[in-house]
């Protein structure tokens, strides 16, 4: 199982980018960690999800 913004899924094996595209995020907008670290937006599409990986997906929002 991997952990993705607080809530369990298995997901292990599918590409990062792929999910964050299947999941609605839209991956120019976001920024991606992994297990603490982030992730490069330019290496989404090579970072395939392990079992137990810890990913949170940001999101900017603007406001004023």
């Amino acid at each position: 199982m991997v952990k993705i913004n607080g809530e369990e899924k298995a997901l292990a094996g599918q590409n990062l980018l792929a999910y964050l595209q299947e999941a609605g995020f839209e991956p120019e907008r976001v920024v991606v960690e992994r297990n603490l670290e982030i992730v490069p937006k330019e290496q989404l599409a090579q970072v395939v999800i392990q079992d137990e990986d810890v990913i949170e997906v940001l999101r900017f929002v603007g406001g004023g």
